[in-house]
């Protein structure tokens, strides 16, 4: 993006028409990036004197120094100086103080005098009093990623995200719809989905439309053209909000494409949201199977996209689950008004409440106390309220409802009595074997079998080891007839023969009578 007073437009005939470059500009383009090249090893302000008398024969002294920017953001510049200005400066006005500085020779003195305490020469204290300033820094480097045609097309992106800076809202559509919805996601922007005659059109929320514009918010807004412009086809209408005035802006693949390096500075959004919550639910490995953007949602003349579905791994069932970030009270009622809509379906809602937007003036736009997440709730949508991170102990308890629905159902399908082939077996291998979770089998019964922690094992299979096994053995050697008998559970089964472990440090223990 570039600063809002570089945005070149015209509102001719009513509208909004970003002021794009043509191949005029090209040797423009091409003049400034040789002036940023001709200045490496100079100061600041010397660069800045050249792009002024650049300014004088341009059309617009506005594309100056919008190419200008752009470039800066791939300059580096440097405080060149004999010392420290900190400590030259601090030096040189004690001394000042002490000699009492009125005329030049006074000045010269002090300088001199702050010089013998640096044990350096006085122009060195001289010249860098104010090296750190910006108009003295030094151009060290100007990286070489723009040549005059890939910066006309920056400014051209860059100047297009400037505007839609103002929108109050954006209908998109495009040959590669995924990919914007999938930003759309990544930015945490507020959208719905819309069926059209010609496929499905996706309408974003712009800053104004909040009630108090966010200069976050906003930058997140104008970066979606990005990914909207890598589609080969596509076509944005947005509605500006120009000062009051309601006007037409609409872009096409005819008007901008993406550079073919990414821009130098990040987005400045925290973008880990889901991708953190996937981590770390995903880490915990439950019985809930997640997939990131499950299919689409018919929801009467609308379309959703939850960002994520919860699979139950022992049944046919799914849970879907929406993060909201960005929410206006208006906003949620929409949403959940589009939620509504869908049937049979099994929905839980995140709302971050640390980025609600704006006051509740009218006490039907949502509950009583204005909380997105009571709206939720109030909607017989299941709500987690957040603040920056989702908490997965939240969304697990939120699952344990259907889960134990779920393994009720699973119990009530199986066998009065549960009988293994094996000897040993696990309630692992049990609950494979019947399709159920271990939960649904736990508290069924094994008539031939002893639960010992997670192991089954038949009584005959116990006394034999016990006779085996006897007080002052080695634990390695215990274990090795454990697992002769295909156990793992060492613990659990000495604690149920009576035996407890005397470790000796790290490098063993000896089996001793509990």
């Amino acid at each position: 993006m570039l600063t809002k007073e570089l945005l070149r437009v015209s509102r001719a005939g009513g509208g909004y028409h970003p002021q794009f470059v043509g191949e005029e500009h090209r040797d423009l383009a091409a003049r400034v990036i040789g002036t940023y090249q001709g200045h490496v090893g100079e100061p600041r302000e010397q660069l800045e004197s050249a792009l002024t008398d650049l300014e004088r024969d341009a059309p617009d002294f506005k594309l100056v120094r919008g190419f200008a920017k752009l470039l800066e953001r791939e300059a580096t510049f440097e405080t060149r100086a004999p010392l420290p200005p900190e400590r030259a400066r601090r030096a040189a006005f004690e001394a000042a103080e002490s000699v009492g500085v009125v005329t030049e020779s006074d000045r010269e003195r002090a300088l001199a005098r702050a010089a013998d305490r640096l044990a350096v020469d006085p122009p060195d204290v001289e010249a860098s009093l104010y090296a750190d300033l910006d108009d003295r820094q030094v151009l060290t480097d100007v990286a070489a990623r723009y040549d005059p045609d890939s910066l006309c097309r920056q400014y051209d992106l860059s100047l297009a995200q400037t505007a839609l800076f103002d929108a109050t809202a954006v209908r998109i559509t495009s040959d590669d719809p995924k990919s914007v919805i999938s930003a759309v996601k990544r930015l945490r922007l507020m959208y719905e989905i819309e069926r059209t005659g010609d496929g499905r059109e996706i309408v974003v929320t712009g800053p104004t439309a909040l009630f108090r514009r966010t200069r976050r918010y906003g930058t997140r807004f104008a970066r979606l053209l990005r990914s909207v412009a890598k589609a080969t086809e596509w076509r944005l209408v947005a509605t500006i909000d120009d000062d009051g005035t309601d006007r037409q802006l609409v872009l096409t693949e005819a008007d901008v494409t993406v550079p073919d390096h990414e821009p130098v500075t990040a987005v400045t959004f925290d973008s880990g949201v889901e991708a953190d919550f996937a981590a770390r639910f995903e880490a915990l490995d439950l019985d809930w199977v997640l997939v990131r953007e499950p299919e689409p949602l018919a929801a009467g003349a609308h379309v959703v996209i939850p960002d994520f579905a919860f699979d139950y791994r022992y049944a046919d069932f799914r849970v879907y689950f929406e993060i909201m970030g960005f929410w206006t009270p208006e906003y949620v009622a929409k949403k959940l008004d589009r939620l509504g809509d869908l049937e049979d379906v099994e929905l839980l809602v995140a709302v971050d409440e640390s980025l609600g937007v704006g006051e509740v003036d009218d006490v039907d736009q949502l509950t009583e106390t204005g909380d997105a997440s009571a709206e939720v709730e109030a909607r017989d949508h299941r709500a987690i309220p957040y603040s920056g991170t989702v908490r997965v102990k939240d969304v697990r308890d939120a699952l344990r409802r259907y889960e134990d629905e779920l393994v009720a159902e699973s119990a009530a399908d199986l066998p009065a009595e549960l009988v293994p082939d094996e000897d040993v077996t696990t309630l692992a291998a049990v609950a494979a074997d019947y399709g159920v979770s271990e939960d649904a089998i736990e508290d069924e019964p094994f008539p031939e079998h002893e639960l010992v922690g997670r192991t089954l094992v038949r009584p005959g299979v116990l006394e034999s080891l016990a006779g085996e096994i006897e007080a002052g053995m080695d634990l390695a050697a215990v274990e090795t007839v454990l697992k002769e008998h295909g156990i793992d559970d060492t613990s659990a089964v000495l604690s149920r023969l009576g035996y407890r472990v005397e470790w000796d440090g790290l490098a063993g223990g000896t089996i001793r009578s509990r």
